[in-house]
């Protein structure tokens, strides 16, 4: 890479690397990294951040692994994938996105213009689960470790990552109640296919519906599930942020 391309790269993504803490000696996968799909020109056009989203969903999760295996000594497979599954999931990585503010810096076309809010909540993550293997691509896997350190590592020791998801606990729930198993129902669809917003609602026998709403319909499940334990008095509004 020339001195003249590194200027340039350092000079326009120079306030992002401050804020990631990490220094990129070539620039053009951070720059994938920030392009979402709809600024494509052309259907054969991959220079977004879909590719490299799937290379640092991959990154994160086993740095993650390794973090929790050397930590919790003493959890079981059990309680790690909890922790894993918290630590690794949309919310969690939106959370991570907001923090370094990185809708600052994302590419988008004229149909998602807004960035912020929860109905973008999945593009931020993964922007963010980009930008960590555009790490990993440029430093390696120390480069990618000292990243997600950096920002995980505080988060391993919440507690509530070790408690169940919304769906399974509802189900546990429901059985020991002996209302039988929770059912599920699409009711809407709506936004573009590249980010569809669903409505699911959640049934249990003699307790009144509650609906969710996700960028997928398993997120739209979780939330509708969450929203019932929260009706029932089984879940706290403190559970329900985590």
């Amino acid at each position: 890479m020339s001195t003249n391309s590194i200027e340039r790269g350092r000079k326009r993504f120079g306030n992002l690397e401050s804020r990631l803490g990490y220094q990129f000696s070539k620039y053009a996968n951070i720059e994938r990294a920030l392009t979402h799909a709809s600024v494509r020109k052309k259907s054969d056009d991959h220079f977004q951040y879909e590719r490299l989203e799937f290379l640092g969903d991959r990154v994160l999760g086993l740095i993650v692994a390794q973090m929790l295996f050397e930590n919790f000594p003493e959890a079981n497979e059990g309680e790690l994938s909890l922790r894993l599954n918290s630590l690794v999931n949309g919310k969690t990585l939106a959370r991570i996105s907001d923090e370094l503010a990185l809708h600052e810096f994302i590419r988008t076309g004229g149909d998602l213009k807004q960035l912020t809010g929860r109905r973008m909540e999945n593009v931020r993550a993964d922007v963010l689960e980009a930008i960590i293997a555009s790490v990993f691509l440029d430093g390696g896997l120390k480069a990618a470790n000292d990243f997600i350190d950096r920002f995980w590592g505080t988060r391993l020791y919440d507690d509530a990552a070790a408690r169940r998801d919304s769906k399974t606990e509802l189900q546990e729930w429901s059985h020991a109640k002996k209302l039988g198993t929770p059912k599920y129902r699409e009711k809407s669809r709506s936004g573009p296919d590249h980010d569809p917003i669903f409505t699911v609602a959640v049934y249990v026998d003699g307790r009144k519906e509650t609906e969710g709403v996700g960028s997928s319909k398993r997120i739209a499940e979780q939330d509708a599930a969450g929203k019932m334990l929260l009706q029932e008095g089984v879940w706290n509004a403190e559970d329900a942020i985590h």
